[in-house]
C-alpha cells in the first residue's frame, strides 16, 4: 500500500473516531451535554465527557472520580483500560484518539519543524507517566471529596478537555462567560502552548504528557497487536525512522512503548521488512523508549 493511501485510509479512520465518540450533534446547538446512558460507559480514548457531543465518559476523568477507592466502578474502568491496552496497545493513540487527530493536522501545517535532541527527549518521555501516577492517580486518591477524587489532570492540564468542552460552553453558554476566572485562562493557556507545539513537533501531547498514552504504553511490547521488522530483507535506508511521528528508532525498537501503530513506517519502506498484526513476532530488539 502506497504512503498515501495509507494515510487517507489511517486519517478516515480517525475522522470516524472522533464523529462517533463526539456524535451527539444536539449538544452543539443546545450547549448542554448529552446524560444518557451511554454515559456510564468508558471510551478508549482521552475525550472530554463535558464536551457537547461527548457520547460516553473519558477514562482519565473516570478514573480521577473515583481514585479515592470507594466505588467498584474504578476496577471497571482500570480492567476495560487494560483490556484495550492488551489487544492493542497505543494503536488507540494512533488510529481513535480525537486529540491525535488534531495534533495530526495541524502538524501538517507548513512551517518548519524542530526535532528534540535525543537526550531530552528521552527524559521528557517520562513525564507522561509521572502525571499518570500523580494527576490521575496519587492526587484524586489523597485530596477527595466527599468520597470522589479531584480531577486533577482534567482541571489543571488537559487540552482535549478544553478544547472540547472547555471552550464549546463558552461560545454556548452565555451565562457561563462572566464566570471565567483564572482556571478557565490558564487552561487555555495550557491548551495554546500544546496546540502551537504541535505544529512544530510531531505529537508533543502523546510524547510528553498524555497519561493515557502512558497507561497503554505498558502494554505495547506484549499486546496482541505487534508490528515487528525482517532483518534478513531491511537494507538500512532510514525512511521508516525519517516518517515516524514518535521519533521512535524502528529497526531497533518498533515496538517500544512509544510506537503509536500509525503504519507510517510500514507504509514507506521499500522493500516490505516492517509488517503489523495480531500474533505476530517480533525480530527487532525492542527498548522501552523511543
Amino acid at each position: 500500500m502506497s504512503p498515501r493511501k495509507q494515510g487517507l485510509i489511517r486519517l478516515a479512520v480517525q475522522i470516524f473516531s472522533a464523529a462517533l465518540c463526539n456524535g451527539y450533534a444536539a449538544g452543539y446547538g443546545s450547549g448542554r451535554i448529552f446524560t444518557g446512558r451511554s454515559k456510564l460507559l468508558c471510551v478508549p480514548v482521552l475525550n472530554c465527557y463535558s464536551c457537547p457531543g461527548a457520547l460516553g465518559a473519558c477514562p482519565i476523568g473516570a478514573m480521577q472520580a473515583v481514585a479515592g477507592g470507594r466505588h467498584k466502578f474504578s476496577f471497571y474502568v482500570l480492567g476495560l483500560l487494560a483490556l484495550f491496552g492488551t489487544v492493542l496497545g497505543r494503536l488507540i493513540c494512533g488510529f481513535l484518539c480525537p486529540f491525535g487527530l488534531v495534533q495530526d493536522l495541524l502538524y501538517r501545517i507548513p512551517l518548519p519543524k524542530l526535532k528534540v535532541p535525543e537526550k531530552p527527549d528521552k527524559a521528557l518521555r517520562y513525564v507522561k507517566y509521572g502525571i499518570l501516577v500523580l494527576f490521575v492517580l496519587l492526587l484524586p486518591a489523597v485530596l477527595t471529596r466527599s468520597g470522589t477524587g479531584d480531577p486533577w489532570f482534567c482541571k489543571y492540564i488537559c487540552p482535549a478537555g478544553t478544547l472540547g468542552g472547555g471552550i464549546p460552553h463558552m461560545l454556548l453558554n452565555e451565562q457561563l462567560r462572566p464566570l471565567a476566572g483564572g482556571l478557565f485562562w490558564w487552561k487555555i493557556g495550557v491548551m495554546a502552548v500544546i496546540l502551537i507545539g504541535s505544529v512544530f513537533i510531531s505529537r508533543i501531547f502523546c510524547r510528553y504528557l498524555c497519561p493515557l498514552g502512558a497507561f497503554y504504553a505498558l502494554f505495547n511490547r506484549f499486546a496482541l497487536y505487534q508490528m515487528d521488522v525482517d532483518k534478513h530483507k531491511c537494507i538500512g535506508c532510514g525512511k521508516c525512522e525519517a516518517v515516524c511521528p514518535m521519533a521512535v528508532k524502528v529497526t531497533e525498537q518498533i515496538n517500544c512503548g512509544e510506537c503509536i501503530r500509525c503504519g507510517k513506517c510500514k507504509a514507506i519502506c521499500p522493500v516490505e521488512a516492517i509488517g503489523s498484526g495480531f500474533g505476530r513476532k517480533t525480530t527487532s530488539t525492542d527498548g522501552d523508549t523511543g
